[in-house]
């Protein structure tokens, strides 16, 4: 599991951890009152009021869910945390279709733009963040769900929808009354999450 209080020197730019098992791993998503109403209701999400069409970012690491949602408090769109258990079989198709949000050193741009457009998955890494949400030198992935993917998604991946908005809320309020080490205990536990396609 990952350690929140280990030396990130120690932990790679770019390595997914994340919270799972034998058959499956856990991503967040920030939602509305409605969407997540629904898709706790029915197990998975559901069209309307959830967008199909649209691309639908997953993110396994809770702290980098909450810098991007502020914890539940950030706008009423974002105000449900989700977490959601996918098979893992799912998550390693998503990598394996991924391609990178933005062209790097391993293939030329014209190659990466290729790989873009017949892609139904973008990979994205952003600085991971600590207890209070401060940018860290490694970094955490964002994928990208789109076209089939989506549908796979939705329909296939999905086993499991909690919401873990108390939980979010709860933490927060120790932070805010300094009781740091309290709310260190309370974050979902994370571990190095090992794949071919993005080996640890």
């Amino acid at each position: 599991m990952q350690d929140h209080s280990q030396a990130t020197s120690i932990i790679p730019e770019r390595q997914i951890r994340a919270s799972y098992d034998d058959a499956t791993i856990r991503v967040y998503q920030a939602y509305s009152d409605e969407i997540a109403d629904t898709a706790l209701t029915n197990g998975t999400f559901i069209s309307p009021p959830f967008k199909m069409e649209r691309m639908t970012w997953i993110k396994p690491s809770f702290l980098w869910m909450m810098y991007r949602a502020g914890w539940g408090f950030k706008d009423t769109g974002q105000q449900r945390i989700l977490a959601i258990d996918i098979s893992r079989a799912g998550f390693e198709w998503a990598l394996e279709h991924g391609c990178l949000s933005h062209a790097d050193a391993s293939m030329s741009k014209d190659e990466w733009s290729a790989k873009k457009d017949a892609s139904p998955v973008r990979i994205q890494w952003d600085p991971e963040r600590d207890l209070l949400l401060r940018p860290q030198a490694h970094r955490a992935i964002q994928i990208g769900l789109s076209k089939k993917a989506v549908e796979l998604y939705v329909y296939q991946w999905i086993t499991r929808v909690v919401d873990v908005t108390p939980l979010a809320h709860s933490i927060h309020a120790l932070l805010a009354h300094g009781k740091f080490e309290e709310a260190r205990h309370m974050l979902p536990q994370e571990k190095p999450y090992p794949s071919v396609f993005h080996p640890s």
